[in-house]
């Protein structure tokens, strides 16, 4: 399932990158280089904030983490495709809404907040239904997502693609890591949770101050 969940997004992107070379002509060139930059900004953008990063690389650790314990209320296998999915999907969402200036109160210390709540939930291999799971990473994706549209710009539609694209590959890649290690360990899964959830704590703590 992996394997195939790849191949698609390498073909996707092969895809999106021919077609901006496709552009390339007497009058194209230039378009063709900005398309192309836009592409590579968007597949840059989740890697280079450390909060989202931590974000999408939890959402599928602890889709395959919770995965098939005890009571089975996960939904079995289809969880690891829907609640990254859910998160990818509210993503892109999130990011079209703020480029249509749609603005949401609370953005960055929702973004903590997921990954207070995203990193307790590796840490102790929570099990929720898929849906309510889905629901619940959903809700965190689109204040994610809103804050990426703000920060995006010039051609905003394949710089979208590049970011989902790049979204999916750190969805497939925290499945992948927590797939061996709920075969292998433990204790590491409970270290790399807490030491999400202690790093959204920090970015949350001076909304925190605030309040108090």
């Amino acid at each position: 399932m992996l394997k195939h969940l790849a191949h698609r997004t390498i073909l996707a992107t092969a895809f999106l990158a021919s077609t901006a070379e496709a552009h390339m002509g007497a009058d194209g060139l230039s378009h063709a280089h900005d398309t192309l930059g836009s592409f590579m900004v968007g597949i840059a953008h989740p890697l280079t904030g450390l909060d989202h990063l931590a974000a999408m690389v939890s959402v599928g650790l602890w889709s395959a983490l919770s995965l098939g314990g005890k009571t089975s209320s996960m939904g079995g296998p289809g969880r690891l495709l829907s609640v990254p999915l859910a998160f990818a999907t509210t993503l892109l969402l999130g990011a079209l809404m703020a480029l249509n200036g749609v603005a949401l109160p609370g953005v960055e210390p929702m973004i903590a907040a997921s990954l207070l709540a995203l990193g307790l939930l590796v840490a102790a291999r929570i099990e929720l239904p898929t849906g309510i799971g889905a629901a619940l990473v959903a809700g965190f994706a689109l204040f994610h997502g809103l804050a990426h549209g703000q920060e995006l710009g010039g051609q905003a539609g394949t710089a979208l693609t590049g970011m989902v694209l790049s979204t999916l590959v750190l969805h497939a890649a925290g499945i992948g890591l927590g797939l061996a290690l709920r075969q292998h360990s433990r204790w590491l899964p409970r270290v790399a949770g807490i030491g999400v959830a202690t790093f959204g704590l920090g970015l949350l703590s001076p909304a925190i101050a605030v309040v108090f």
